[in-house]
């Protein structure tokens, strides 16, 4: 299946397989993409929603000047704008970080899933308000810490996603962000970011090469330096779901 990532490690568990064949039988292609490549413009109409099967996206607003600001990451098994079937214009762009493949939902497919599947739909809709309660959480790192702990705060979040889905080793970092997107998204400039990581190998915490790879030596101290936990992941802790059902 190319949805078989969905939400796993979260509520992939609460979909029967019937839901899970009708989910798949909606990808309409799939469609590679380049790295650093724009997948849709902020303000494009859009009629389709794209669900990564490998790789990982960027989502940014830009300043007057053109500057960045990185306002999501997304990783495979992620819808990268679920949140595009309400609104047909996005308020921000979306494109690639590397290689991706992604596959092409239609929205006509989608509405057609949430009338003929209402818990689908239910479950859909649990997926675009786990990425505002996400959104929420990268407001709480750019208020709340400084520079060492709003990368460490990311990099632990991003950690924890790959493993709901499985692709953590518990040392390589698989996602090639830059320290320039680094400092997009935690509101700094690319001198501090370099200066960020210096501390955070100074204590010991990990190894950022220039191409970006990282190499986590103590998840434990990173998540204590950003104050993390991933309960707003849903994935397990206090808010961690055994299904949707109402009493």
């Amino acid at each position: 299946m190319l949805t078989d990532l969905f939400l796993k490690g979260r509520l992939r568990h609460d979909l029967s397989d019937e839901e899970k064949r009708a989910l798949d039988n909606a990808v309409a292609r799939t469609v590679d993409l380049e790295p650093r490549k724009t997948l849709v413009e902020r303000g494009e109409r859009i009629e389709n929603s794209y669900f990564i099967v490998e790789g990982s996206m960027l989502r940014h607003l830009d300043d007057q000047k053109g500057e960045r600001q990185l306002v999501g990451v997304n990783i495979v098994g992620d819808f990268v704008d679920p949140h595009g079937f309400a609104m047909k214009r996005l308020d921000h762009s979306v494109g690639t970080l590397d290689a991706v493949k992604v596959a092409q939902v239609p929205h006509k497919a989608i509405a057609e899933l949430v009338d003929q599947y209402p818990h689908l739909g239910r479950v859909m809709w649990f997926s675009t308000m786990l990425d505002a309660a996400m959104h929420r959480t990268w407001i709480f790192r750019l208020g709340r810490l400084n520079a060492e702990g709003r990368i460490a705060h990311l990099v632990c979040e991003l950690i924890e996603r790959l493993r709901l889905v499985g692709r953590y080793d518990g040392q390589n970092f698989p996602i090639p962000l830059l320290q320039r997107d680094f400092a997009e998204a935690c509101g700094i400039t690319t001198v501090h970011a370099n200066r960020s990581f210096r501390t955070l190998r100074e204590r010991g915490l990990l190894i950022a090469q220039g191409d970006g790879e990282i190499e986590i030596l103590d998840e434990v101290g990173l998540c204590k330096l950003a104050q993390f936990s991933p309960d707003y992941l849903y994935g397990k802790g206090d808010l961690a779901l055994d299904g949707l059902y109402d009493r």
